[in-house]
Protein backbone atom coordinates (compact mmCIF):
# COMPACT_ATOMS: atom_id res chain seq x y z
CA UNK A 1 0.00 0.00 0.00
CA UNK A 2 1.32 3.24 -1.19
CA UNK A 3 2.15 6.11 1.50
CA UNK A 4 -0.64 8.34 0.11
CA UNK A 5 -3.63 5.28 0.11
CA UNK A 6 -2.36 4.69 3.70
CA UNK A 7 -3.08 8.12 4.79
CA UNK A 8 -6.11 7.71 2.80
CA UNK A 9 -6.95 4.98 4.51
CA UNK A 10 -6.19 5.82 8.22
CA UNK A 11 -8.36 8.87 7.53
CA UNK A 12 -11.21 6.64 6.72
CA UNK A 13 -10.72 4.79 9.88
CA UNK A 14 -10.58 8.16 11.91
CA UNK A 15 -13.58 9.06 10.18
CA UNK A 16 -15.46 6.50 11.49
CA UNK A 17 -14.01 7.53 15.32
CA UNK A 18 -15.15 10.92 15.18
CA UNK A 19 -18.99 11.93 15.71
CA UNK A 20 -18.88 12.79 11.88
CA UNK A 21 -18.50 9.46 11.02
CA UNK A 22 -20.05 8.09 7.79
CA UNK A 23 -21.82 5.43 9.31
CA UNK A 24 -23.86 7.52 12.15
CA UNK A 25 -24.19 10.23 8.73
CA UNK A 26 -25.88 7.67 6.69
CA UNK A 27 -28.13 6.39 9.53
CA UNK A 28 -29.13 10.74 10.44
CA UNK A 29 -29.98 10.74 6.44
CA UNK A 30 -32.43 7.24 6.45
CA UNK A 31 -33.52 8.67 9.84
CA UNK A 32 -34.52 12.05 8.43
CA UNK A 33 -36.33 10.86 5.53
CA UNK A 34 -38.40 7.97 7.17
CA UNK A 35 -38.96 11.11 10.06
CA UNK A 36 -40.40 13.55 7.49
CA UNK A 37 -41.87 10.46 5.88
CA UNK A 38 -43.79 9.69 9.29
CA UNK A 39 -45.19 13.29 9.56
CA UNK A 40 -46.19 13.91 5.92
CA UNK A 41 -48.28 10.76 6.48
CA UNK A 42 -49.83 11.34 10.26
CA UNK A 43 -50.94 14.63 8.54
CA UNK A 44 -52.65 12.69 4.81
CA UNK A 45 -53.90 9.81 7.40
CA UNK A 46 -55.97 12.72 9.31
CA UNK A 47 -56.99 14.53 6.24
CA UNK A 48 -58.24 11.00 4.35
CA UNK A 49 -60.24 9.72 7.97
CA UNK A 50 -61.41 13.44 7.83
CA UNK A 51 -62.54 13.27 4.25
CA UNK A 52 -64.21 9.86 4.44
CA UNK A 53 -66.04 10.94 7.06
CA UNK A 54 -67.29 13.64 6.06
CA UNK A 55 -68.05 11.77 2.17
CA UNK A 56 -70.12 8.92 4.28
CA UNK A 57 -72.00 12.01 6.05
CA UNK A 58 -72.93 13.38 2.60
CA UNK A 59 -74.06 9.89 1.36
CA UNK A 60 -76.03 9.72 3.99
CA UNK A 61 -77.62 13.02 3.50
CA UNK A 62 -77.90 12.80 -0.15
CA UNK A 63 -79.72 9.47 0.77
CA UNK A 64 -82.21 10.50 2.98
CA UNK A 65 -83.02 14.29 1.45
CA UNK A 66 -83.62 12.53 -2.01
CA UNK A 67 -86.13 10.58 -0.40
CA UNK A 68 -87.82 13.08 1.27
CA UNK A 69 -87.87 15.36 -2.32
CA UNK A 70 -89.14 12.26 -4.42
CA UNK A 71 -91.96 11.78 -1.13
CA UNK A 72 -92.85 15.73 -1.87
CA UNK A 73 -92.56 15.74 -5.19
CA UNK A 74 -95.45 12.17 -5.22
CA UNK A 75 -97.51 14.25 -3.82
CA UNK A 76 -98.08 17.38 -6.00
CA UNK A 77 -99.82 17.11 -8.65
CA UNK A 78 -99.90 19.82 -11.55
CA UNK A 79 -103.67 20.68 -11.77
CA UNK A 80 -103.67 21.90 -8.28
CA UNK A 81 -101.32 24.99 -8.63
CA UNK A 82 -102.29 25.13 -12.29
CA UNK A 83 -103.27 28.85 -12.14
CA UNK A 84 -100.54 30.37 -10.25
CA UNK A 85 -97.95 28.61 -12.06
CA UNK A 86 -99.21 30.07 -15.11
CA UNK A 87 -99.67 33.50 -14.25
CA UNK A 88 -96.40 33.66 -12.85
CA UNK A 89 -94.71 32.09 -15.39
CA UNK A 90 -93.05 29.39 -13.59
CA UNK A 91 -92.27 26.17 -15.70
CA UNK A 92 -92.43 23.53 -12.57
CA UNK A 93 -93.32 20.23 -13.47
CA UNK A 94 -93.10 17.85 -10.68
CA UNK A 95 -93.49 14.95 -12.35
CA UNK A 96 -90.59 15.47 -14.98
CA UNK A 97 -88.48 16.68 -11.44
CA UNK A 98 -89.29 13.51 -10.06
CA UNK A 99 -87.70 11.41 -12.69
CA UNK A 100 -84.88 13.60 -12.89
CA UNK A 101 -84.28 13.12 -9.33
CA UNK A 102 -84.83 9.55 -9.86
CA UNK A 103 -82.33 9.35 -12.31
CA UNK A 104 -79.50 11.50 -10.88
CA UNK A 105 -79.37 10.75 -7.51
CA UNK A 106 -77.92 7.52 -7.63
CA UNK A 107 -75.65 8.25 -9.83
CA UNK A 108 -74.51 11.14 -7.52
CA UNK A 109 -74.58 8.75 -4.70
CA UNK A 110 -72.74 6.35 -6.18
CA UNK A 111 -69.76 8.53 -7.09
CA UNK A 112 -70.16 9.64 -3.43
CA UNK A 113 -69.26 6.19 -2.55
CA UNK A 114 -66.55 5.74 -5.50
CA UNK A 115 -64.69 8.59 -3.41
CA UNK A 116 -65.39 7.19 -0.37
CA UNK A 117 -63.52 3.62 -1.48
CA UNK A 118 -60.78 5.60 -3.56
CA UNK A 119 -59.96 7.64 0.03
CA UNK A 120 -60.07 4.46 2.11
CA UNK A 121 -57.67 2.53 -0.52
CA UNK A 122 -55.51 6.02 -0.53
CA UNK A 123 -55.58 5.43 3.36
CA UNK A 124 -54.27 2.03 3.58
CA UNK A 125 -51.14 3.17 1.30
CA UNK A 126 -50.75 5.91 3.53
CA UNK A 127 -50.86 3.97 6.63
CA UNK A 128 -48.71 0.90 4.91
CA UNK A 129 -46.19 3.74 4.50
CA UNK A 130 -46.59 5.53 7.84
CA UNK A 131 -45.96 2.09 9.53
CA UNK A 132 -43.26 1.33 7.49
CA UNK A 133 -41.51 4.41 8.36
CA UNK A 134 -42.23 4.26 12.13
CA UNK A 135 -40.51 0.67 12.13
CA UNK A 136 -37.22 2.12 10.09
CA UNK A 137 -37.13 4.44 13.14
CA UNK A 138 -37.21 2.01 15.56
CA UNK A 139 -35.10 0.36 13.39
CA UNK A 140 -32.68 2.77 12.89
CA UNK A 141 -32.32 3.64 16.54
CA UNK A 142 -31.34 0.09 17.27
CA UNK A 143 -28.58 0.54 14.46
CA UNK A 144 -27.56 3.92 15.80
CA UNK A 145 -27.10 2.17 19.40
CA UNK A 146 -24.85 -0.69 17.51
CA UNK A 147 -22.90 1.75 15.21
CA UNK A 148 -22.07 3.93 19.00
CA UNK A 149 -21.18 0.61 20.07
CA UNK A 150 -18.99 -0.50 17.31
CA UNK A 151 -17.80 2.86 17.82
CA UNK A 152 -16.73 2.69 21.15
CA UNK A 153 -14.82 -0.31 20.53
CA UNK A 154 -13.03 0.89 17.78
CA UNK A 155 -12.17 3.65 19.62
CA UNK A 156 -10.76 1.28 22.30
CA UNK A 157 -8.70 -0.33 20.38
CA UNK A 158 -6.91 2.42 18.87
CA UNK A 159 -6.17 3.93 22.56
CA UNK A 160 -4.75 0.25 23.60
CA UNK A 161 -2.23 -0.13 20.35
CA UNK A 162 -1.38 3.92 21.05
CA UNK A 163 -0.38 3.13 24.19
CA UNK A 164 1.24 0.01 23.26
CA UNK A 165 -0.97 -2.46 24.46
CA UNK A 166 -0.46 -5.72 22.58
CA UNK A 167 -3.33 -7.85 24.00
CA UNK A 168 -5.18 -7.22 20.82
CA UNK A 169 -6.18 -9.92 18.33
CA UNK A 170 -6.72 -10.33 14.86
CA UNK A 171 -10.06 -11.57 14.81
CA UNK A 172 -11.55 -9.11 16.89
CA UNK A 173 -10.08 -6.16 14.78
CA UNK A 174 -11.16 -7.91 11.61
CA UNK A 175 -14.71 -8.82 12.86
CA UNK A 176 -14.95 -5.69 14.39
CA UNK A 177 -14.20 -3.74 11.09
CA UNK A 178 -16.59 -6.00 9.14
CA UNK A 179 -19.44 -3.65 10.76
CA UNK A 180 -17.96 -0.72 8.96
CA UNK A 181 -18.51 -2.54 5.83
CA UNK A 182 -14.43 -3.09 5.48
CA UNK A 183 -13.64 -5.54 2.74
CA UNK A 184 -11.75 -8.71 4.20
CA UNK A 185 -8.35 -7.43 2.50
CA UNK A 186 -9.35 -3.63 4.42
CA UNK A 187 -9.58 -5.58 7.31
CA UNK A 188 -6.47 -7.47 6.89
CA UNK A 189 -4.81 -4.02 6.70
CA UNK A 190 -6.61 -2.38 9.10
CA UNK A 191 -5.65 -4.90 11.74
CA UNK A 192 -1.84 -4.50 10.95
CA UNK A 193 -2.16 -0.81 11.29
CA UNK A 194 -3.65 -1.03 14.97
CA UNK A 195 -1.53 -4.37 15.80
CA UNK A 196 1.82 -2.65 14.70
CA UNK A 197 0.99 1.13 15.26
CA UNK A 198 5.06 1.90 15.08
CA UNK A 199 4.75 1.21 10.97
CA UNK A 200 2.00 4.34 10.29
CA UNK A 201 -0.11 4.57 13.60
CA UNK A 202 2.46 6.54 15.51
CA UNK A 203 3.44 9.34 13.04
CA UNK A 204 -0.30 9.90 11.44
CA UNK A 205 -1.46 9.91 15.24
CA UNK A 206 1.32 12.66 15.51
CA UNK A 207 0.88 14.87 12.86
CA UNK A 208 -2.53 14.84 13.57
CA UNK A 209 -1.72 16.41 17.31
CA UNK A 210 0.98 18.81 15.57
CA UNK A 211 -1.75 20.13 12.97
CA UNK A 212 -1.84 23.59 13.52
CA UNK A 213 -5.40 24.58 14.07
CA UNK A 214 -6.87 27.57 11.81
CA UNK A 215 -7.50 31.25 13.16
CA UNK A 216 -10.87 30.76 12.42
CA UNK A 217 -13.70 27.81 11.95
CA UNK A 218 -15.39 27.25 9.01
CA UNK A 219 -18.61 28.88 10.54
CA UNK A 220 -16.94 31.79 11.79
CA UNK A 221 -15.68 32.54 8.56
CA UNK A 222 -19.49 32.33 7.19
CA UNK A 223 -21.03 34.27 9.94
CA UNK A 224 -17.83 37.19 9.60
CA UNK A 225 -18.96 37.17 5.61
CA UNK A 226 -22.71 37.54 6.50
CA UNK A 227 -21.94 39.99 8.79
CA UNK A 228 -20.27 41.67 6.11
CA UNK A 229 -22.43 41.82 3.64
CA UNK A 230 -25.88 42.84 6.48
CA UNK A 231 -23.74 45.98 7.12
CA UNK A 232 -23.11 47.31 3.33
CA UNK A 233 -25.67 49.32 2.23
CA UNK A 234 -27.57 47.88 0.07
CA UNK A 235 -31.47 48.10 -1.50
CA UNK A 236 -33.35 44.99 -1.46
CA UNK A 237 -35.37 43.75 -4.12
CA UNK A 238 -38.56 43.18 -4.07
CA UNK A 239 -38.90 39.40 -4.36
CA UNK A 240 -35.85 39.66 -1.18
CA UNK A 241 -37.50 41.50 0.45
CA UNK A 242 -40.94 39.39 0.27
CA UNK A 243 -38.10 36.04 1.45
CA UNK A 244 -36.99 37.98 4.09
CA UNK A 245 -41.26 38.49 5.31
CA UNK A 246 -41.81 35.06 5.33
CA UNK A 247 -38.32 33.47 6.77
CA UNK A 248 -39.58 36.10 9.62
CA UNK A 249 -42.85 34.53 9.93
CA UNK A 250 -41.64 31.37 10.40
CA UNK A 251 -42.06 29.75 6.35
CA UNK A 252 -38.92 28.61 4.70
CA UNK A 253 -39.32 30.33 1.44
CA UNK A 254 -37.69 26.77 -0.26
CA UNK A 255 -41.22 25.47 0.72
CA UNK A 256 -42.36 27.16 -2.21
CA UNK A 257 -41.78 26.91 -6.29
CA UNK A 258 -40.57 30.36 -8.32
CA UNK A 259 -44.39 30.94 -9.51
CA UNK A 260 -45.86 30.78 -6.08
CA UNK A 261 -42.89 33.82 -5.04
CA UNK A 262 -43.78 35.27 -8.59
CA UNK A 263 -47.68 35.15 -7.66
CA UNK A 264 -47.41 36.18 -4.11
CA UNK A 265 -45.45 39.36 -5.59
CA UNK A 266 -48.12 40.15 -8.69
CA UNK A 267 -50.35 40.86 -5.53
CA UNK A 268 -48.39 41.40 -2.83
CA UNK A 269 -49.65 43.66 0.00
CA UNK A 270 -47.27 43.46 3.49
CA UNK A 271 -49.74 44.50 5.48
CA UNK A 272 -52.71 41.64 4.80
CA UNK A 273 -49.95 39.24 4.59
CA UNK A 274 -48.58 39.56 8.34
CA UNK A 275 -52.37 39.88 9.06
CA UNK A 276 -53.43 36.92 7.56
CA UNK A 277 -50.57 34.75 9.03
CA UNK A 278 -51.09 36.33 12.66
CA UNK A 279 -54.58 35.99 12.46
CA UNK A 280 -53.65 31.77 11.57
CA UNK A 281 -51.04 32.12 14.41
CA UNK A 282 -53.69 33.26 17.03
CA UNK A 283 -55.92 31.19 16.15
CA UNK A 284 -54.27 27.58 15.92
CA UNK A 285 -54.49 27.07 12.34
CA UNK A 286 -51.82 25.30 10.79
CA UNK A 287 -49.45 27.51 8.69
CA UNK A 288 -49.34 24.60 6.12
CA UNK A 289 -52.56 26.05 5.04
CA UNK A 290 -50.62 29.04 3.03
CA UNK A 291 -47.80 26.85 1.51
CA UNK A 292 -50.21 24.81 -0.12
CA UNK A 293 -52.61 27.85 -0.87
CA UNK A 294 -50.47 30.49 -1.39
CA UNK A 295 -53.94 33.11 -2.39
CA UNK A 296 -54.89 32.76 1.39
CA UNK A 297 -51.17 35.60 1.67
CA UNK A 298 -52.95 38.22 -0.02
CA UNK A 299 -56.85 37.39 0.40
CA UNK A 300 -58.39 40.50 2.02
CA UNK A 301 -61.09 38.54 2.99
CA UNK A 302 -59.43 35.55 4.60
CA UNK A 303 -59.39 37.10 8.39
CA UNK A 304 -63.43 37.55 8.09
CA UNK A 305 -63.96 34.30 6.37
CA UNK A 306 -62.07 32.32 9.40
CA UNK A 307 -63.85 34.56 11.39
CA UNK A 308 -66.89 33.65 10.30
CA UNK A 309 -66.23 30.05 10.57
CA UNK A 310 -65.08 30.01 13.75
CA UNK A 311 -68.09 31.83 14.79
CA UNK A 312 -70.57 29.24 13.92
CA UNK A 313 -68.39 26.61 15.77
CA UNK A 314 -66.03 25.42 13.28
CA UNK A 315 -63.01 24.41 14.80
CA UNK A 316 -59.53 25.09 13.55
CA UNK A 317 -58.20 22.05 12.49
CA UNK A 318 -61.33 21.67 10.54
CA UNK A 319 -60.40 24.66 8.99
CA UNK A 320 -57.11 23.64 8.07
CA UNK A 321 -58.13 20.68 6.36
CA UNK A 322 -60.74 22.31 4.12
CA UNK A 323 -59.38 25.64 2.89
CA UNK A 324 -61.26 25.38 -0.43
CA UNK A 325 -64.49 26.59 1.60
CA UNK A 326 -62.55 29.92 2.31
CA UNK A 327 -60.65 29.50 -1.33
CA UNK A 328 -64.18 29.07 -2.98
CA UNK A 329 -66.20 31.46 -1.64
CA UNK A 330 -65.86 35.49 -0.83
CA UNK A 331 -67.41 37.02 2.42
CA UNK A 332 -70.48 37.51 0.63
CA UNK A 333 -71.01 33.73 -0.70
CA UNK A 334 -69.91 32.59 2.70
CA UNK A 335 -72.93 34.53 4.36
CA UNK A 336 -75.41 33.59 2.07
CA UNK A 337 -74.41 29.63 1.95
CA UNK A 338 -74.58 29.90 5.79
CA UNK A 339 -78.10 31.72 5.47
CA UNK A 340 -79.44 28.68 3.24
CA UNK A 341 -78.67 26.40 5.67
CA UNK A 342 -80.24 28.02 8.74
CA UNK A 343 -83.22 28.54 6.46
CA UNK A 344 -82.96 25.03 5.18
CA UNK A 345 -83.16 23.82 9.08
CA UNK A 346 -79.32 22.65 8.93
CA UNK A 347 -77.24 23.67 12.29
CA UNK A 348 -74.09 24.89 10.00
CA UNK A 349 -71.66 23.75 12.92
CA UNK A 350 -72.91 19.72 12.29
CA UNK A 351 -72.66 20.54 8.31
CA UNK A 352 -69.20 19.48 7.00
CA UNK A 353 -66.98 21.93 5.46
CA UNK A 354 -66.51 19.69 2.88
CA UNK A 355 -70.75 19.78 1.82
CA UNK A 356 -70.47 23.56 1.89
Amino acid sequence: MTMERLKTFIDRLYNLRGEDSEILAKIEKEKKVATDTKERTTIAKQELQEEITNLTEEERILGEEGEKLLEALSKIKNDDYKIVLEKLNIDFNPTKLSEEVSSSLPKTIEKVQQEIKSSKEELVQVESEMNTAIATIEELSIRKDEALEDQARLNEYFDLALNGNNNITRDSITSLLEKFNFNEEERREAAKIIMFPEDALYEYEEKLKNTPQPGKSISEVFAEAKNNIDNTTKVKSPKETLIDLLEELGFNYLDFTTNDIEKILANYNESDLKNNVKFAVDNDINLDIFKEHIELFYDKEFINKVTRLLDIGKEPFDIYLNPGVIIKYNMQTLEDTIHKLVNSGFDPKQVPLLAY
